[in-house]
């Protein structure tokens, strides 16, 4: 997402604002392995209120991720 940098004498520079992303492994019980996503603090609290499994038909349904 682009941006600007706001000075106090209103002068303006562009900046980018960087995703809060982080490498996460979860647990699969449905598939007993460990599952390696990259996503924001946010999805991984919303993973961990609803759990794995509907977080991810969820994403599946919407097109958010593609997995084999």
């Amino acid at each position: 997402m682009k941006g600007n940098n706001v000075a106090h004498s209103k002068l303006r520079t562009k900046r980018d604002f960087s995703l809060n992303l982080k490498k996460k492994r979860f647990w699969s019980e449905e598939e007993q392995r460990f599952i390696t996503l990259k996503v924001s603090c946010k999805g991984i609290r919303t993973i961990e209120k609803n759990g794995l499994e509907a977080s991810l038909r969820e994403a599946r349904k919407n097109g958010l991720v593609n997995l084999v």
